[in-house]
This record gives structure tokens, C-alpha cells and sequence, in this order.
């Protein structure tokens, strides 16, 4: 009978797993991969890993020259309904079966610590998947329990990710406390707010602690698509103009830079269609230099590393009060200087909706700040100097803690066993 219990955080942009030896009543090892996929570009019928995940799906990627099938952000695709599958090298993968990949991928190295084939395990999953939307909520929850079961999960139990991250806090604290938790991450940010109380870590029976919880669709991935559409696309050719006839200019279609603003939005250039367009507008616009960008980006595959050149700028960001936004590949050249206060400026808007989200979920639930023992902040966004600020200038008598940004959530659902005994 296997001893162990594994508190998976499958994440928008890293997932991680903590073994819990429930015999000891402690967390052995706590393991992270970025929750990225590579589907190399040559690869023979026989060949059964024809993808690699992780950290390898980086090194694959640039070694195959970027001309496979990378896959990043998986976790934004289960509550769309729109998503039925993809074709992969002429086999069809639908939303469970690429989340199971990464989820095989975590068990085998976490069984390979243990010694066992452990089929136990808390997953976590945000309070919301597409803002407060049921029918969405239980597509995204159906095809991540099929993953968690195609991955050789057969006993699993859901929490909140929120309180995945209050229960590692709690393990921390000498004495009860009323928290707020906030969980900033790649897709979504979730509150929860609950009692925690080191004397009840282990009970089997934490629901009236739970007071409430609420979440928004907006996270990591959406603040660098609001600087890919202020400060990059401009370098793709936004404002690129085209003869239509003569003497008609017209600009091209923004539709088409909004699709380079986010990576499930890709696949869009893959139809002839709109390839014929674009090498049109090209044509057109007298074979302009920034919209050649554009063809080479599209045709190169070069989404995932502009990408990583805007996350860099993020979280030099959170620390500093200027940035280099740098990018240089096959001849796209971004060289620009980036202030603390351009960035504010760029990502405002969403700054804003989660400003107004918590607003609104303090009032709904009638939590008068003053009645907040402490602040308790996890997750990769929790790090941005605007999220930071929000929380001080809205909270400024209360305490602001916070735990490993991506390992926390792991091992609060570790702790979360607790689930498998209550009715």
C-alpha cells in the first residue's frame, strides 16, 4: 500500500508537485517544471517520446532551429469550450490529453523519489477557470480530473488552489489568524479568505474555516499581452499601411497583431487563407520592414522567445525602475528602454480589474478590512511592483506576507489529506 500523497499545483506557467510521506506526516520533496510541451520537428513513426516537457522542451526547441510544435499555457485552453483538439505529426491531442503529459511527466519523477507508483493526489484548480462561468468551471474541472486519470491518478481530490497556499502559511504561524490570500498566477488571481489555525493543521474537517472565496480571469499571461500589444507589435508593423487600390490607403487589420498578443491565438496564422493575406499586405505595402517582422515571426515560430524577452522586462520590473525590452533574431531587432512607470501604464487596465475584483469580493462577502488579521500573497504576478502596491495602498495597517511564489501552492495541497476523510 503506497504511504504517499502528492499535492499537485498544475500552473498557467510553472505546475509543481509535493510528496507528502503520510506515515511521517511530513513533505519529502517538493519538484517544479515549467508546464511546457515541445513536439520535436523530426521524428520517425516508431519514435515513441516524440515530445519532451519542462525544462528539456526549451533546450529541444532551440536545438530543433524552433521548427517543432511548442505548446505553453495549456492550463487557459480546458474551460474553452471552443477547444476540441489539435493535430500533432497526424495525431489528435484534445485539452486532457496534452494536460496529462505534464502531469505523467511530474508522477514519474516524483515515483522515482518515492520508490512507488503513487496514485493519490490533491490537484489543485482555481476558484474560477474563466471568471464566474459554471458551465465553463465544469469543463475545465471534467478534463483536468480525465488528465489527473490518464496520468495514473486514481484517487484524486480537487482544492482551491488559494487555500493550498493559506494551509503552507499555516504551517508557519504560532497562533490563529484570519487571512487573506491572494494567488497570483499565470492565468487566473484568486482570493480566499479563512481562519487558520495552527492547532487544526491535520484536521479532517476544515469547512467552517473556509469563510469565502472568488476569483479572476486575469494573471501573468494577461499583463504580457498588454505589453506585446502597447510595446511590441509596434515592432511587427501595427501601424503598417497598404495600397488597396490605387490611391486608397488603408492600414492593415489590427486583428492580426491582437493574434501575436497571446499564445492559444497563434494557431490562427496556420490557415492559407490568411498566410495569402498576409504575404498580400506585404506585397502591398511595399514589402514594409516591420511587417516583414511579422512574416518572420509567424513562419519561424518565434512566439515563445519574444515572449521570454517580455517576461524578463516583467520581473526586472518588480525590482527596478527601468528595464531593457531586448529582442534579436533573424532580423528583428527591439532594443528599447522600458521605465517602471511606462509598464504601469501598460498594464493599468488590468491592474485595475483585479483592483475592482477584490473590491467587490470584500463587499459581497461583507469582510470589513479591519477584521483581517493578515495578508498572505503567492504566485509569480504577487511579485509586480503595481500588485505589490495595490495590496499596501488598499491594506496599509495589515501585515503582508508570502511563501515560495511556486511551490507554495504545491505544498498546501500536500497538506490537504484531509480531503479524503471528510464527508
Amino acid at each position: 500500500m503506497c504511504k504517499f500523497l502528492y499535492g499537485i499545483d498544475f500552473g498557467t506557467t510553472n505546475s509543481a508537485l509535493s510528496i507528502y510521506d503520510e506515515e511521517k506526516k511530513e513533505i519529502i520533496a517538493t519538484i517544479s517544471i515549467p508546464s511546457l510541451i515541445y513536439f520535436k520537428h523530426a521524428t520517425s513513426i516508431s519514435d515513441e517520446a516524440n515530445y519532451v516537457v519542462g525544462e528539456q522542451a526549451i533546450e529541444e526547441y532551440l536545438n530543433d532551429g524552433m521548427k517543432g510544435r511548442f505548446i505553453k499555457s495549456i492550463k487557459q485552453i480546458l474551460s474553452r469550450s471552443t477547444f476540441t483538439e489539435t493535430r500533432i505529426q497526424n495525431k489528435r491531442y484534445n485539452a486532457s490529453d496534452l494536460v496529462t503529459l505534464i502531469l505523467k511527466d511530474l508522477k514519474a519523477k516524483a515515483d522515482e523519489i518515492t520508490g512507488y507508483n503513487c496514485t493519490k493526489a490533491v490537484i489543485g484548480r482555481p476558484v474560477f477557470f474563466d471568471d464566474d462561468n459554471t458551465q465553463k468551471d465544469t469543463l475545465a474541472q471534467t478534463r483536468l480530473n480525465k488528465a489527473a486519470e490518464n496520468a495514473g491518478f486514481t484517487d484524486v481530490r480537487f482544492q482551491f488552489e488559494p487555500i493550498g497556499a493559506a494551509f503552507a502559511y499555516e504551517k508557519t504561524i504560532a497562533k490563529k489568524e484570519k487571512v487573506l490570500v491572494a494567488d497570483l498566477g499565470g492565468g487566473t488571481t484568486d482570493f480566499t479568505y479563512l481562519i487558520l489555525d495552527p492547532d487544526k493543521v491535520g484536521s479532517t474537517d476544515r469547512r467552517k474555516d473556509m469563510i469565502a472565496s472568488g476569483g479572476i480571469y486575469i494573471g501573468g499571461d494577461s499583463l504580457d499581452s498588454a505589453f506585446m500589444w502597447e510595446k511590441g507589435t509596434p515592432y511587427f508593423g501595427k501601424n503598417t499601411t497598404y495600397e488597396a487600390t490605387r490611391g486608397q490607403i488603408l492600414n492593415v487589420p489590427k486583428s492580426l497583431f491582437a493574434n501575436i498578443c497571446s499564445w492559444d491565438k497563434m494557431n490562427f496564422f496556420n490557415g492559407q487563407r490568411i498566410q495569402k493575406d498576409i504575404e498580400d499586405y506585404y506585397y502591398f505595402s511595399g514589402n514594409d520592414r516591420k511587417f516583414k517582422n511579422l512574416i518572420t515571426l509567424i513562419e519561424n515560430n518565434l512566439g515563445y522567445s519574444v515572449f521570454q524577452s517580455i517576461e524578463k522586462t516583467k520581473i526586472e520590473l518588480s525590482d527596478k525602475l527601468s528595464s531593457n525590452f531586448f529582442y534579436s533574431n533573424m532580423g528583428i531587432e527591439i532594443n528599447e528602454t522600458i521605465s517602471l512607470t511606462d509598464y504601469e501604464n501598460v498594464i493599468e487596465k488590468d491592474v485595475q480589474r483585479i483592483s475592482e475584483y477584490l473590491d467587490k469580493f470584500l463587499a459581497t462577502y461583507k469582510i470589513n478590512p479591519t477584521d483581517i488579521d493578515c495578508l498572505f500573497l503567492t504566485g509569480g504576478t504577487s511579485m509586480v511592483a503595481s500588485i505589490q502596491s495595490l495590496f499596501k495602498n488598499k491594506f496599509p495597517h495589515i501585515p503582508m506576507n508570502s511563501g515560495d511564489n511556486f511551490k507554495s501552492v504545491a505544498k498546501g495541497l500536500a497538506y490537504s489529506g484531509y480531503l479524503f476523510e471528510a464527508n
